[in-house]
């Protein structure tokens, strides 16, 4: 790995000090193998690492950077409010400002509460559910992933199935009772979980479109089925939108498929790159929370005005460009029939998954719905894909259950650089 000399020395020494050498399990590169790439900068949608490799970034922060690294307006709009102070433990004018944007660009809600991470909003959405409902046990999908508090990790995607343990050591077996599994995608197994506990149910948590078994789209008619079996057995209804939020159009999943949620969860691009999440709905559950209501949820550094300033840049232009989630679409949409061709013509097995910017390639034939056909993906086919793409300047998320992130800086340059790659690595596989 002699182009990687300076990253696998940083890791070694980083091991010494960081459990596994990571702040976050997917970035070990323990599923395909190898030392992680240290990135040194990133502008526009190239990633540069500590050994002077230029690479086309494909993971985008996992999603945050759709307007490309290291954005103009964002970047000063951080370093301007920098000046200013960087935290006050107070309310700051700008947390009304994007909370009153943000309103006004997703469908349903009324009020914003943000906080530090998309975990946390998934954590506190659920309290809210059961304090409003009076009801104690959730509903969430094989494959979603919310984060890892401790209500999530009963059967999750993304790092957790990566390392083979889904159900975490220090789960409680208490907390585990009132987890309930479904199968993402079969509605007919969501109305068999509901007669079984009925009356039960707070709520159901989903990922309207999964990200953490690859990129998975929900079924026609599936989301307008639970939004339907929510409001038959007095259900609230949990969309994840953490991914899809600010993302796949303007007002999310929401608008994308014309279904409401009671409770929408966000984060990745509503903080610009700086560590935000955020819940909402409509103003008769949002006053449960206090101090309006008795739900308990507080963070020091909610709301911190860096953030807020990040992510306000970031959600001013998504608001302002109208052409801007078509330009995203058909960027992928390019991507996706270049792939799909350069793949079938080495016969390598695949199937590819795609909603407007989200995109994964999984190496089955199958069709890829749920976790268990996400599942059936040839892991080792997906490393050697993976550490070939690399080797050609190439950056894609390092796990088979992982979406891939497009950005509007991308160019038709840059994506038919992706596909040449691409063809090349296949005859290798």
């Amino acid at each position: 790995m002699g182009l990687y000399k300076r990253s696998s020395a940083l890791f070694h020494e980083a091991t010494k000090y960081i459990p596994g050498g990571v702040n976050s399990p997917v970035r070990a590169f323990k599923s395909v193998g190898g030392d992680p790439i240290y990135i040194k900068k990133a502008e526009g949608a190239y990633l540069y690492d500590e050994d002077g490799n230029k690479l086309i970034d494909y993971i985008n922060s996992w999603g945050p950077m759709i307007l490309g690294h290291a954005n103009k307006k964002v970047v000063n709009a951080v370093i301007e409010r920098t000046k200013l102070g960087t935290s006050f433990g107070t309310p700051t004018e700008i947390e009304t400002e994007i909370a009153k944007l943000a309103v006004n660009m997703v469908p349903n809600i009324d009020k914003i509460r943000f906080v530090n991470s998309g975990t946390e909003a998934c954590m506190s959405a659920i309290r809210l559910a059961r304090g409003f409902t009076g009801k104690d046990k959730i509903i969430k999908f094989s494959g979603c992933y919310h984060g890892h508090s401790d209500s999530f990790l009963i059967q999750a995607g993304s790092g957790a199935v990566t390392f083979g343990a889904p159900n975490s050591p220090g789960v409680t077996k208490g907390t585990a009772k009132d987890t309930l599994l479904a199968k993402y995608n079969d509605s007919n197994n969501v109305a068999e979980v509901i007669a079984a506990n009925k009356n039960e149910i707070a709520c159901i948590i989903i990922e309207p479109v999964a990200g953490n078994m690859g990129c998975v789209p929900p079924k026609e008619n599936f989301l307008r089925t639970l939004r339907e079996l929510c409001d038959a057995n007095n259900i609230l209804l949990i969309f994840d939108e953490v991914m899809t939020g600010f993302r796949l159009a303007k007002g999310g999943a929401q608008e994308l498929f014309n279904i409401n949620a009671d409770i929408v969860c966000f984060g990745k691009v509503i903080g610009g790159g700086l560590p935000v999440g955020a819940f909402a709905a409509r103003n008769e559950i949002m006053n449960h929370l206090a101090p309006l209501g008795p739900v308990y949820q507080a963070g020091t550094l909610s709301g911190n005005p860096l953030a807020m300033s990040a992510g306000l840049a970031m959600l001013e232009q998504l608001n302002s460009d109208a052409e801007i989630f078509n330009r995203l679409k058909e960027k992928t949409d390019y991507l996706h029939k270049g792939l799909k061709e350069v793949l079938t013509n080495a016969r390598v097995v695949h199937t590819i998954n795609q909603v407007n910017s989200m995109i994964s390639v999984h190496f089955t034939a199958d069709s890829v719905v749920d976790f268990e056909t996400s599942a059936k993906g040839d892991n080792p086919t997906f490393k050697k894909f993976f550490h070939g793409m690399l080797a050609k300047g190439v950056y894609i998320a390092p796990s088979a259950y992982e979406t891939w992130f497009i950005s509007d800086a991308l160019s038709y340059d840059d994506l038919d650089a992706t596909i040449k790659a691409c063809s090349e690595v296949a005859e290798t596989l």
